[in-house]
């Protein structure tokens, strides 16, 4: 008895195995030559799209020509039973065999509405005279539309198609790319279907990501605290929270570093979050340390003309030229100061110095269209 149970269970295993090597099918080339393709397009540096699919071209298997015959005939308008599978009104799988399957690594916006990171079967109902709907399901393992489940619906949008020049094989592209936005679009035979897709708060993005990295290597170095803190302060974003990052590029045990850039960087988010009297007395520091070099003492000037305060620019430019003496670019940043206060004969006393002094061909003639400038009495800022 104990043999013959043995045996049954044998004769079990070798079934279940010979069944699945059956089942296991090979390799073989795509139905219809219709070869697979995938694009993927960053907008940014972290946020990314994946659209998979396979692609047929408007030349037949047989060798006949099928343009003409692409929208409303082998593409039908509308819902159309395909006669296979569970769905009674199927749309157009956007491509040919399996699933087309667009991938958001994160939560994002298409044509304005949003939808979560993820993967999603793409379709489309195509119309001949108004616009098509792109319908993107959460289904997106299922083979084409055979089994296409309304109920299942993640996001559809209205899409508006564009006259294109010809292609034969369909494809698509990324054919607009922003810092923030891309556009994607299906093109085939004389036809372009573009759709946006936004990454709604990139900011919040860079911010978190930024966050968990200053949790690793890039937050054992001052510069890494430094260069979070600038990006808030570039971007107007979470102003308190980079404030605190400065503070750390500044004095964080063992890492923190107090110098020109780490003190410019905590004034300007001060001067940004209106705390002015504290952000002037850090930049009077900053002028002042060891560590501030005539290039960087020039810039913070040049940066105070810009915001309107031409006074005190004047006395940071003198404060580098008393600091740093006959070095490039103090008679400039002099020349500027003095135009910028409208005493344009002693600015263009230090403009034409600084033409004798300059390092190179391109400063020589920036500074001589200045001096012809103030010869006629012009702001040269």
């Amino acid at each position: 008895m104990k043999k013959l149970h043995q045996t049954l269970l044998l004769a079990c295993a070798c079934l279940f195995f010979c069944t699945r090597l059956y089942a296991q099918s090979v390799s073989l080339p795509p139905s219809g030559d219709n070869q697979k393709s995938i694009v993927t397009q960053y907008i940014g540096s972290l946020a990314h799209v994946s659209i998979q699919y396979n692609s047929p071209d408007v030349t037949g298997s047989n060798g006949e020509s099928r343009a003409g015959q692409i929208w409303g005939q082998l593409v039908p308008y509308g819902l159309t039973n395909l006669g296979f599978g569970s769905a009674q009104a199927s749309p157009w799988r956007a491509g040919a065999n399996e699933n087309t399957v667009i991938t958001f690594s994160h939560d994002m916006e298409v044509e304005g509405k949003p939808i979560r990171a993820g993967s999603y079967g793409l379709h489309m109902i195509v119309e001949e005279n108004q616009p098509w709907v792109m319908i993107l399901s959460k289904n997106s393992s299922a083979w084409g539309s055979y089994f296409y489940d309304e109920k299942e619906d993640a996001l559809r949008v209205e899409l508006q198609p564009q006259e294109n020049e010809y292609r034969e094989w369909l494809t698509y592209e990324f054919t607009d790319r922003q810092p923030e936005h891309t556009v994607a679009a299906l093109m085939w035979e004389n036809l372009k279907i573009p759709f946006t897709i936004r990454v709604p708060n990139m900011n919040a993005l860079y911010v978190n990501n930024m966050r968990k990295e200053l949790q690793s290597a890039a937050g054992f170095t001052w510069q890494g605290w430094n260069q979070a803190a600038t990006y808030c302060l570039q971007n107007d974003t979470h102003l308190e929270e980079a404030l605190s990052w400065a503070d750390n590029a500044i004095s964080m045990p063992y890492i923190g570093q107090e110098n020109f850039t780490t003190l410019q960087t905590k004034a300007s988010i001060l001067h940004k979050l209106n705390r002015v009297e504290e952000a002037t007395q850090l930049m009077a520091k900053a002028i002042e340390h060891p560590t501030a070099n005539p290039l960087q003492i020039h810039a913070y000037g040049r940066q105070l003309i810009s915001q309107g305060e031409k006074a005190k620019a004047l006395e940071v430019f003198k404060h580098n030229a008393k600091k740093f003496p006959d070095t490039w670019p103090v008679n400039v940043g002099l020349a500027r100061g003095y135009s910028a206060t409208g005493d344009y004969k002693k600015a263009l006393k230090y403009a034409k110095i600084a033409h004798e002094e300059a390092p190179d061909e391109l400063n020589k003639n920036s500074l001589q269209a200045a001096i012809q400038s103030l010869e006629k009495g012009e702001d040269i800022n």
